[in-house]
């Protein structure tokens, strides 16, 4: 599917600035009680099991605020984790540890979630041929954030946002005149462009097979409908269209649906159902 994260690195230095001057505005007062060239270290310690994510924006939180921080890293973004494990520990002035800390670790904590459910669902599916994809439904401002998280996880990017490939659902397909109206349109305008197309029914999907989208995502089909849209696919359109399953997606039933043999299932909840991770950081006088 669509794993363009060009951006990214401006992404972080935007998202940082967005952070630290929300949080910091003209100045962290209460650092100020602390004399100005106290130095210090501190450790960020994770309290549950984690995959990490997060290392650019941490770097780049300290490099904003200042550039003698030193940041000592115990893995790489994708590593697993465990409870009490120190994720990273800091060197520098105790003022510059604790204005940076919160913002620091509040990416942490959330794209270090994103990726250990990402994590946790692609093991559902080891020793398939599936791919998870994320979705759309992720935090404003921190899209590639969240969409980085995932790979770190094991999964994979869907589009990044509505510029970079065609998902058809069903008011465009009514606007547009029909199915096949609507992918041969989306062929002409953008023939560079993925054109993906969403049907409710198997007699949707086979004129959806039959206009040749790339990609047909299955919406809400049962494990039956999906396992004969494979079939068909394979027998009647010599497979030229990828599958998506999509909808009802959870724990339970991401196992059944990857073994009808659809090549991709999206699932929202990678980026849209997380709980931080709860760290800590531990100043060490």
């Amino acid at each position: 599917m669509i794993s363009n994260l060009s951006s990214l690195e401006q992404d972080i230095r935007d998202s940082v600035t967005q952070a630290l001057k929300e949080d910091v505005g003209d100045g962290d007062i209460t650092a100020e009680l602390i004399a100005e060239n106290t130095q210090a270290k501190a450790r960020v310690i994770t309290r549950e099991a984690c995959v990490l994510c997060g290392k650019a924006w941490v770097e780049e939180v300290f490099r904003q605020l200042d550039s003698e921080v030193n940041i000592i890293w115990n893995g790489e973004d994708g590593d697993l984790f465990q409870e009490d494990d120190v994720l990273f520990e800091l060197e520098g002035t105790a003022r510059s540890l604790l204005t940076g800390e919160r913002a620091a670790l509040n990416f942490v904590q959330l794209l270090s979630a994103v990726a250990t459910k990402a994590k946790y669902y692609s093991e559902l599916v080891a020793g398939t041929n599936i791919k998870i994809l994320d979705t759309r439904k992720t935090i404003p401002g921190l899209r590639t954030a969240q969409k980085y998280a995932v790979t770190c996880g094991g999964c994979f990017n869907h589009r990044i946002g509505l510029f970079d490939a065609f998902l058809i659902k069903e008011n465009h397909i009514s606007a547009c005149g029909g199915i096949e109206k609507a992918v041969t349109t989306a062929k002409a305008l953008y023939p560079e462009k993925p054109v993906e197309i969403e049907v409710e029914s198997l007699e949707e999907f086979e004129i959806a097979a039959a206009a040749k989208a790339d990609i047909i995502m299955l919406d809400n089909f049962t494990l039956t409908d999906l396992k004969t849209a494979v079939a068909l696919n394979k027998e009647k359109y010599d497979a030229y269209s990828k599958l998506e399953a999509s909808g009802g997606v959870n724990n339970k039933t991401l196992r059944p649906i990857a073994e009808t043999g659809v090549d991709f299932v999206s699932v929202g909840a990678l980026t849209k159902d997380c709980k931080a991770i709860d760290l800590s950081m531990r100043i060490l006088w």
